[in-house]
Parts: C-alpha cells; structure tokens; sequence
C-alpha cells in the first residue's frame, strides 16, 4: 500500500504552536467596520459614535492554566481578572468592565464560585478602581473554564500598539521578571505528591515557606496601572508580559521590524537570568520610549531597541524557547 505523501497529512493542533495557527485563522477574518486596530495587538481598538474604546479577552483552563490543588479559588478570580485587566493598559487605557463567561464541573461546590467572584471583584477594586463585572455567562464542562472580555477607555488618548518601537528607543519594564516562573518551579518541584501530581497539602507548607514566590504565580500583583503614566509620557510601543519577557519582546520587534536588545545587567538582581528573560506570567509591561524621555515610574530601563529583526541579549540573537506557548509546552495534564 504507497505511503500517504508528508504534504498531504493534516497538521493538527498539537503539531502547531501558537504563532503558526494565528498566521492561519487571522487572514481569513474581514475587517471589522468599526474597528480601527484589529488582531495582533493586546487589545482591538474600536470606535462607537466617535469614541475610542479597547476591548480583549483571555481564557483560563483547568490544566494549561491553573490547578485547582494550588490555586484556591479566591486567587484563581483574581489572577483571571488581572490576566485581562493587563492587556487594557498595556494600550493606554483605562479598564471600565469585564463580562465573565464561566464552565464550572458539575461537582464544583458552590461557595468555591462564590470565592471566585469575589476574587475577581478585589483585583478589580486594587488594580482597577470603577472597573467590576457588568454580565457573562454561566455552563457545565468536564474541564472548568473561565474567559473574560474586558473593556477600556482610551480617554481621548492614542493608543500604544505593539508596532511604534523606533531604533535608539529605551526599552523598559515595571514589574517583576521571572518571580512568576520561579514560584511555578517551587509548585512543580514541591508543591506535588510523591508520584509527582500537584497536591494541596504540599502546597500549603510551600506557601508558608515561600510565600511571596507562590503569590507572584498563584495571584500576582503587578503595577498595571502604570500603563496610563507610560502613555502619557510618550511611550512608542507596550505590551503585558504574560508569555516571558524574551518571548514577548520578540512580539514587539516583529510588529515594529526592529530588534529588541535587553540587557543583561538590568537582571542582575535576578537569581536565575534565563528565567527572568523567558519566565512568563509576571503580568509587567513591556514599553519602548524615545531616548530622551524621563521614564515614569515605576518603569526601568532594560535595553535598547536596535536596527535589525527580532529580541537579543547584549548584542547577540536570543536564541532556543523563549517563552510559553500553549500548544506546545503544556504536558498534557489536568493536575
């Protein structure tokens, strides 16, 4: 029997990662009407009798996301809620509502989605004061799910898109790199049974001896709100470092067709320099400002944006995994 050819074997999820199957699916949406920036950035931009709004929207999984033997549910709404909450000010603008669409397992107690609301509620009210649940949905799924869109308000300002980086332009960041990532080792290494599955008795001597680490992944608090300082103060290009810092830098570049150079020394502070560079989930942001510019605080200085095609470090390509990517790093397991 002749052999099925290579070229006509279907590709399938799992043998995609994430940047080639959004190469597939974008060319073939139309453009909305109203939409002044579409797919490729943190959030789309669309205009409604003349005024400018932000809209975006993430998911959380049971498996690839969260697990429920680390995450209570408290932390699970809070991290929901800042995972989009960062997308709206990494444009500049100012977060007005989230609609929340919920898939709980028909086991799922029901004070635990009590618990969940409430933590999306208090990131709302700390990171994003005005800004609360305005509606969403409710089902029943084998794998419990949760996905928000979130809104914002420009405010009678530009937007800040991943595509204005321009060569000699600071790169700078606010917020953490790496302590995500870090914390997420300790739940992997520590955090788990003997046969290796995620527990929550292991979890807990975890959070008393390491709390501050567990937190940054389990239910970070990152300085979001700064976006709109970083707007204000010219910032060419932003965007929340929710991936890893390499990987999403990388993402700039390719918007702006430039190269981002980070610095290796502004990690100095770091224990593990490849973790902060390809970390992700520490929710900072990521922004380019023209070099004469003061950077607002609390953003620091990290590189340099240099002629040329993607992210370096010190000069030299950064090469290998750069980031997360779903398709390809999740294992598999629910947890």
């Amino acid at each position: 029997m002749p052999e099925t050819p290579a070229s006509s074997v279907p590709r399938r999820v799992r043998d995609a990662g994430e940047a080639e199957i959004l190469d597939r699916l974008l060319p073939r949406y139309a453009a909305a009407r109203s939409a002044e920036v579409g797919p490729g950035d943190d959030a789309a931009v669309m205009v409604q009798h003349g005024d400018r709004y932000v809209v975006t929207t993430d998911m959380m999984i049971h498996g690839p996301d969260f697990r429920w033997a680390w995450h209570t549910p408290f932390e699970l709404g809070w991290k929901a809620a800042v995972t989009n909450l960062a997308d709206v000010y990494a444009m500049g603008a100012r977060p007005t509502g989230l609609v929340v669409a919920l898939a709980a397992t028909a086991d799922t107690e029901l004070t635990a989605l009590e618990e969940l609301a409430d933590g999306l509620s208090a990131a709302c009210a700390q990171l994003a004061p005005g800004c609360a649940v305005v509606g969403g949905d409710l089902s029943v799924s084998d794998t419990f799910t949760i996905a928000i869109t979130a809104f914002g308000d420009l405010e009678d300002r530009e937007p800040v898109l991943r595509s204005g980086a321009q060569v000699g332009d600071i790169i700078a960041l606010a917020g953490d790199a790496g302590r995500a990532a870090h914390g997420l080792d300790l739940l992997f290494a520590e955090g788990v049974d003997a046969a290796g599955v995620p527990d929550a008795e292991a979890t807990a001597a975890l959070r008393a001896r390491e709390p501050e680490l567990v937190a940054a992944q389990l239910a970070p608090n990152p300085p979001i709100s700064a976006g709109i300082a970083a707007a204000l103060a010219g910032a060419t290009s932003m965007m929340d470092v929710s991936d890893g810092l390499a990987l999403d830098a990388s993402r700039i570049a390719r918007a702006s067709g430039v190269a981002l150079d980070l610095d290796s020394a502004a990690f100095a502070a770091e224990p593990n320099l490849e973790r902060a560079l390809r970390g992700g989930e520490d929710h900072a942001l990521l922004a380019t400002f023209p070099a004469a510019s003061a950077l607002p605080e609390p953003f620091r200085a990290v590189g340099v944006v240099r002629a040329g095609m993607g992210v370096m470090r010190d000069g030299a390509p950064l090469t290998g995994k750069l980031g997360w990517d779903p398709y390809t790093t999740w294992d598999g397991r629910l947890g």
